[in-house]
């Protein structure tokens, strides 16, 4: 392709994203959910909730499932004093509990504050990490979710973690990633890393 050739792509291209910004005047809290069987869900979202705080923006992380495992972005976020809430509520992962009923009445426990953080106006983001999991394994109700984030402040972003989101979640978000394993280093017997995966 020759660089007039390439100019005039990239004029085209320029026009056309132009208009989208143009057009694209609404404000709003997002629905967003990261979901899919690779790495990186959780990462996506304490990514999203790091870029809120340094807009001044009040963040809420509550940790379903994993709660267990003590982390460094746990660490890094508590350092915000009074604009982090993180809250790990979880037990553990379930293959690791192997107790339903305990881990409903903790995920139960989880939501119980979640809907406290999804009505309150001062938050800019509230981040529910492995919810999709709570929801699949029915500690928390699909419809409990639905109803919260569809009466939640206006401004109010959440952002949900977790494979298998339902697609009446899907639904509803106004963003959804999924993330794709290609390939892992757990496959080929190398441990979880400092920095990577904790």
């Amino acid at each position: 392709m020759s660089d007039t050739d390439h100019q005039a792509r990239m004029a085209r291209l320029k026009s056309s994203v132009d208009r989208r910004i143009a057009a694209a005047q609404d404000e709003k809290g997002l629905l967003v959910i990261h979901t899919g069987a690779g790495k990186g869900k959780t990462t996506a979202a304490l990514g999203m909730a790091i870029r809120s705080l340094g807009h001044g923006m009040k963040v809420a992380v509550v940790q379903f499932i994993k709660g267990a495992i003590d982390t460094a972005e746990e660490r890094i976020l508590k350092s915000f004093g009074d604009q982090v809430v993180f809250l790990r509520m979880g037990e553990g992962y379930t293959w690791e509990t192997q107790n339903k009923e305990r881990d409903k009445s903790v995920a139960q426990e989880a939501w119980a504050e979640v809907e406290k953080f999804l009505q309150d106006p001062t938050f800019g983001m509230v981040v529910l990490d492995e919810l999709n999991i709570a929801i699949h394994h029915e500690y928390v109700s699909l419809d409990q979710v639905l109803k919260a984030v569809a009466q939640r402040p206006p401004m109010l972003h959440v952002v949900i973690t977790g494979r298998g989101a339902k697609s009446e979640l899907i639904e509803v978000a106004d963003l959804v990633s999924e993330m794709k394993m290609i390939k892992h280093p757990f496959r080929n017997g190398i441990k979880a890393q400092k920095g990577v995966e904790f």
